[in-house]
């Protein structure tokens, strides 16, 4: 598939590509899809891990299958925003290394949320989409 999104990090701006993400996307005209924020909730209903590493990789594979059932891959992501309970370095370090593996050299816009709680009292991070169908 041929991506029509144009990754930015320009001088004037933190290079965010350091990091593995971009400080803008452009977009192409062209159909989008908003993927609601995944959570470390499962389809076959297992209890939600109680770390953040174990979390975050059930996040990781809940995204992936919202990519393969729209049938695009990480390239196609738009912008990707990260709601954590906790946040800080250790924590950031633990869901980045996750979430930039998962991105495997895609450098989509992305946002880093500390929030005081997310729709589960055992839930810890949080990660949402926005992607374009390619043309």
């Amino acid at each position: 598939m041929s991506s029509t999104l144009t990754r930015m990090n320009p001088d004037t701006l933190p290079d965010a590509g350091k990091v593995g993400y971009s400080q803008m996307t452009v977009t192409a005209p062209g159909r989008l899809a908003f993927v609601s924020g995944q959570v470390a909730q499962s389809a076959d209903g297992a209890p939600v891990p109680a770390t953040l590493e174990g979390q975050t990789d059930q996040v990781v594979a809940n995204l992936g299958a919202a990519l393969e059932a729209l049938g695009v891959g990480p390239q196609e992501i738009v912008q990707m925003r990260i709601y954590m309970t906790d946040l800080n370095d250790e924590a950031q370090t633990v869901v980045m290394s996750r979430i930039a593996a998962f991105l495997d050299g895609a450098r989509p816009s992305l946002t880093g949320i500390g929030v005081a709680a997310l729709a589960g009292s055992d839930l810890r991070v949080e990660v949402e989409m926005v992607v374009q169908f390619p043309t």
